[in-house]
């Protein structure tokens, strides 16, 4: 089981980025594979965001296209959204003691990380390497070296 960063789904729907060709081709590969993936709704939102914004993305798509791959690619039947439980507040706590020192835009990556540990999925693929100061987590950044 392992979540799936924004900044993948980003590089799989912009035909501009260096990444693009690569990013839908291992997104295509999860959706037909055997492993159990993962988004949370703070990831979904991001991709939103981001693929819609005229200033951020070079060719940014409208909103109804945007949620549309989103839907499509949520589709498979081994791809889930991880929500939070009556747990979450506590899973919060623990991992806010780990990482005290964490605030800003990091807060975001924190709540991805607290539902990932709230649903035993410990592994991120993602592009981003601020995910490696949850030491409880196993970052696995899929295009390196391609």
């Amino acid at each position: 089981m392992f979540v799936v960063d924004t900044n993948l789904l980003l590089y799989a729907v912009n035909r501009d980025a260096p990444e693009h060709e690569r990013a839908l081709a291992l997104i295509e590969a999860w959706r037909r594979g055997e492993r159990s993936w993962f988004v949370t709704w703070s990831i979904v939102y991001e991709f939103l965001r981001v693929s819609t914004h005229p200033s951020i993305f070079p060719d940014p798509l409208d909103l109804e296209a945007a949620q549309r791959w989103i839907t499509v690619l949520l589709e498979g039947r081994r791809s889930g959204i991880l929500v939070a439980t009556d747990r979450h507040a506590a899973v919060l706590e623990q991992v806010v003691a780990l990482h005290p020192r964490l605030r800003g835009n990091l807060v975001h990556d924190l709540h991805i990380a607290t539902l990932m540990k709230e649903h035993g999925v410990l592994e991120i693929r993602t592009a981003d390497a601020d995910f490696h100061q949850f030491d409880f987590l196993r970052v696995v950044n899929p295009l390196a070296g391609s």
